[in-house]
């Protein structure tokens, strides 16, 4: 066939233009209803999504070693994961967790666009359950947005009672598991009481109601909202992405013009995209994908699987809609996976890996500080001895009850020695203790001055131990 005899597709119209949030102008709350769709992305989110959701729920009632494995007490304030124990003085190993996490998800949004909206974000999870609460009650996308549009009758006010009856389980169950991490399995559901519930103190009835609240608001009612007006993360993401993020893209080219068309319709007349709006019915967020990158869009991928659903009964190829990037469809490219930026996150990545994991690795067991009296560095008791007073303040990190001995160690001097009011100091597990001491020399033996001296606290069995140093001040009076 010649050039001139090939079907020639009709000059593409200029994109209309695009008022970027111009739902932002209406005040009006319009709820979006989905249209729920199958396919290998949606698949692949269900399983993700609900593993992270089923971790979530069955983590509390991981035991370890006779005690709750996850436990984030902030009364005491004591962390206690997988039998390390974390005291407000070992906070900065968090910090190295924070910080390798939130590089973790900047390097990932970097690469894959926004992965953890649509697949793993706590929000994300809970409005799908949510709404597939609706769903199974009230009916489809159609029937949804029919219901809403209702009077108020006998069977609306049944199915919307229902719809929350079910919602408010799922949120008093969130609830609870958030409490368990922060007061414990033990004291929320066997605390002694017939009816545990009424066992619990006023600040857990009000966190527990406040949580529940929250979760009830988010999933039933802010849903999108949430994600477009209040996360940050959509509004930083502008920023972090170029030419070669993984974004979920329409293929303009390809679709344009877009249009319904008959049997009769001239090859080339319009493109592959049949203007079906199944892109729009199945979005979470009420985006129409083929206006562009758009900061409502968390990349959850249902677009693809409802575009490649009518590709495939109109004939067409697959991916008018598809996981791409700007180089790859703009420029007709190849995507470059390799940058100065990758081996830029990685470093970091790699040096707060390696600080957390040697801070983790390097924890004592025991911790033990010395504290000198600043008030009065030395005094002569009637004895005629010099004395310093020091302040050890000892914490046992263990899970078991120790017994704690001190020692003395002095350099370059005899004629010191360490007085206690006790010999032995038992600790239960993970408890602090300030233990005063002091160190008493003969004046006729120790060096004038500043002596370096070294205490030794050692757990009678001999498996632990941990030193301080500090020094004893010894300045003679002068005679008048």
């Amino acid at each position: 066939m010649s050039e001139e005899q090939k079907p020639k597709k009709k000059p593409r119209p200029a994109p209309e233009k695009i008022i970027p949030h111009s739902k932002d102008m209406d005040a009006t709350k319009h709820r979006v209803h989905p249209r729920f769709v199958k396919g290998k992305y949606q698949n692949i989110r269900l399983i993700s999504m609900y593993a992270i959701l089923a971790g979530f729920l069955i983590a509390p009632w991981i035991r370890w070693n006779g005690r709750q494995a996850l436990l984030f007490d902030v009364v005491q304030p004591r962390f206690y994961i997988f039998g390390a124990t974390f005291m407000p003085q070992d906070f900065y190993f968090f910090a190295f967790v924070f910080i390798i996490a939130a590089l973790m998800l900047f390097m990932v949004t970097v690469y894959a666009g926004r992965v953890w909206c649509g697949y793993a974000c706590p929000q994300t999870i809970y409005v799908h359950l949510y709404q597939h609460v609706e769903k199974w009650i009230i009916g489809d996308r159609n029937k949804r947005i029919k219901f809403d549009k209702a009077p108020w009758n006998a069977e609306k006010i049944l199915k919307t009672f229902i719809v929350h009856c079910i919602w408010g389980v799922f949120s008093s169950v969130t609830a609870l598991t958030f409490i368990a991490f922060i007061v414990g399995t033990d004291y929320l559901f066997f605390n002694g009481h017939p009816l545990f519930f009424m066992g619990w103190g006023k600040m857990t009835w009000i966190f527990f109601l406040l949580i529940t609240f929250v979760t009830q608001t988010n999933g039933g009612y802010m849903r999108e909202h949430m994600c477009v007006y209040i996360c940050p993360y959509g509004r930083f993401q502008s920023v972090m992405f170029d030419k070669d993020t993984l974004i979920v893209s329409y293929d303009y080219e390809r679709g344009e013009p877009r249009g319904a068309r008959k049997k009769d319709t001239a090859a080339g007349e319009y493109g592959d995209c049949v203007n079906c709006a199944m892109c729009v019915q199945v979005c979470p967020t009420g985006i129409d994908i083929r206006d562009g990158l758009q900061v409502e869009c968390i990349q959850c991928a249902a677009c693809i699987d409802a575009c490649n659903e009518i590709m495939d009964k109109v004939g067409y190829p697959r991916g008018l809609i598809r996981y791409t990037t700007e180089r790859q469809l703009v420029e007709k490219q190849k995507t470059k996976i390799i940058g100065w930026r990758i081996f830029a996150y990685i470093g970091v990545l790699g040096a707060c890996i390696v600080a957390a994991t040697l801070i983790a690795v390097g924890r004592s067991p025991l911790e033990m500080e010395i504290r000198h009296d600043r008030k009065q560095i030395s005094t002569i008791g009637r004895d005629g001895m010099v004395e310093n007073s020091y302040v050890l303040k000892i914490v046992n990190k263990t899970d078991e009850q120790q017994v704690y001995q001190v020692r003395l160690e002095a350099e370059g001097s005899d004629g010191m020695k360490l007085r206690s009011r006790f010999k032995q100091l038992p600790l239960q597990a993970n408890e602090p203790y300030d233990l005063p001491v002091s160190i008493v020399g003969d004046p006729s033996i120790v060096k004038v001055g500043s002596t370096p001296i070294t205490i030794t606290v050692y757990s009678k069995d001999g498996q632990y131990s941990a030193s301080a140093q500090d020094v004893f001040n010894y300045e003679p009076k002068s005679e008048k």
